[in-house]
């Protein structure tokens, strides 16, 4: 008797080994992708900025690769994450201009195939846990569930599309009042709003549960997962729980981007408690850049030009950080690499069926796990309100970058920089504005007047005639009539709207 418990504790122990092993060391690994909302290339300590409490963030770039020329596909929210979702400019996914609101009918057309779709395909569980803002249609149609997403827990567009009312522990009033015509803010756990207006105070610790959870239950099941965790930090109004409030000297935005830190720390703590941490892929970045027209309660782009809304380098140059222990060799690159590529870098690696469509992303694959030189030599930035007429705003190939058209941002109101203000309205430059991003990120010094760069202007100009040629454009999504019944409501029907939306 005795000998037959050995045995069955043996092998028991065996199976769990082995199960880990397979988890840890499987032919697919698994994928988080941790995406902040306006967050701005100066705003974390590991890019400089000298007050910034973000702990976590800042030892996922000590132990992993960051990027300092990588980009976000568009200034704005809602195309900024199609790109990322699908690896395709926003103009050929309909996803322009600008913004999807609470009312809008339009959605990220389902003929789309997004990153979570194709991982689904290869046997992952996928769960998006945050901010949406591609859609919500009617009858939910374009909620993430119909994407490829097995489970979403979050709210599906920013929260200054909502009465914010109280946003700080334990009763501090929101700074910004946002839009008060719109219902609260609606949490959605899949298709159902299961808390209507949202308590910011607990918001964050409602989605580290839920994505830590998703981890554990997967890696316990063996099963490779996606978690796609989409914080509503940084952006406006700023809020934070309990632990986190009056808790950096930053204020309080520091203190919301204290808490979106500690959602990062958690995400990874779970990971490495799961015994899976050695076989994820785990990649950092923000949607755009930083919104500058709260001043002290906005974020900070460094050293870049402008900020959320434009194209200059402050509107879409990221933070960006890749980490996989004993896969991705810790360092810093200034390859040229952009959320776009996410998409067929990651199906490659997983061995996934790409899409048969035009693909605006490149396999970063050398960039992450060689040390080598990204496929990317090329960037074109388009306005974040499209427009057909003036496809591309800008264009950067190798270390240059030609703007045809400048133009400011209400998210950049307040600025010192009078290029950045909305004030500041579409302007065409020919010859295009030049700058040589290597010496001058900030882009001061104009290069287009002397005659050593004439070649340089031709070969940007050739490159943006013939991209802007073969560009297809998508039916605009955003443009779509709005329907005031298409508003999130967890009493439909009910009256007076929007005070009576609420559970």
């Amino acid at each position: 008797m005795f000998l037959s418990r050995t045995v069955t504790i043996f092998c028991t122990t065996v199976l769990i080994l082995l199960s880990q092993t397979l988890c840890t060391f499987g032919s697919v690994p698994n994928v988080v992708i941790l995406f902040a909302d306006d967050l701005g290339y100066g705003d974390l300590g590991c890019y400089g900025h000298p007050t910034s409490h973000t702990p976590n963030i800042d030892n996922l770039a000590v132990n992993g690769l960051r990027f300092t020329q990588f980009y976000s596909a568009n200034p704005l929210c809602s195309p900024s994450r199609a790109s990322l979702l699908t690896g395709r400019l926003p103009p050929r996914t309909g996803v322009w201009p600008g913004v999807f609101l609470p009312e809008s009918t339009g959605g990220l057309p389902h003929n789309e195939t997004t990153l979570a779709q194709i991982l689904k395909g290869k046997g992952y569980a996928t769960a998006i846990v945050g901010k949406w803002h591609l859609g919500i249609g009617r009858n939910q149609e374009y909620l993430p569930i119909h994407y490829g997403f097995d489970s979403y827990y979050g709210i599906p567009y920013s929260q200054d599309f909502c009465p914010c009312l109280k946003c700080f522990y334990p009763n501090d009033p929101c700074f910004n009042q946002c839009d008060l015509y719109y219902t609260g803010c609606p949490l959605f756990k899949d298709d159902k709003i299961i808390e209507q207006p949202t308590d910011f105070t607990k918001l964050e610790d409602k989605y580290i549960e839920h994505a830590t959870n998703f981890i554990a239950s997967s890696a316990s099941k063996g099963t490779p997962f996606f978690l796609y965790y989409a914080f509503n930090h940084v952006h406006h109004p700023q809020f934070a729980g309990k632990r986190y409030r009056n808790s950096t000297s930053r204020g309080t935005f520091g203190d919301s981007l204290a808490e979106l830190d500690n959602g990062v720390g958690m995400v990874m703590q779970q990971l490495q408690k799961s015994g899976v941490e050695g076989n994820t892929l785990v990649i950092f970045t923000s949607d755009n850049g930083p919104s500058l027209r709260n001043e002290n309660r906005g974020g900070n782009g460094g050293l870049l030009k402008c900020g959320k809304g434009t194209t200059y380098e402050g509107g879409q140059r990221v933070p960006a950080i890749a980490y996989w222990p004993g896969k991705i060799q810790p360092g810093k690159t200034m390859e040229l690499t952009s959320t776009l590529d996410l998409l067929p870098t990651i199906a490659n690696l997983v061995n996934g069926t790409l899409p048969n469509v035009t693909l605006d992303g490149v396999d970063i694959g050398p960039v992450l796990f060689e040390k080598g030189k990204s496929k990317r030599d090329t960037f074109f930035y388009i306005f974040a309100y499209a427009d057909p007429k003036y496809p591309i705003y800008a264009v950067r190939h190798k270390q240059y970058k030609a703007h045809y058209y400048t133009e400011g941002s209400s998210n950049c109101d307040f600025t010192h920089d009078l290029d950045c203000r909305p004030t500041a309205n579409r302007t065409a430059h020919n010859p295009p504005l030049l700058y040589d991003l290597n010496s001058d990120p900030s882009e001061q010094y104009d290069l287009s007047s002397d005659p050593n760069y004439a070649s340089v202007l031709k070969e940007l100009d050739e490159i943006r005639r013939k991209f802007a040629a073969e560009l297809d454009w998508a039916p605009a999504e955003i443009l779509k009539p709005s329907d005031p019944n298409v508003e999130p409501c967890c009493n439909p029907g009910c009256s007076p709207r929007p005070s009576c939306c609420h559970c």
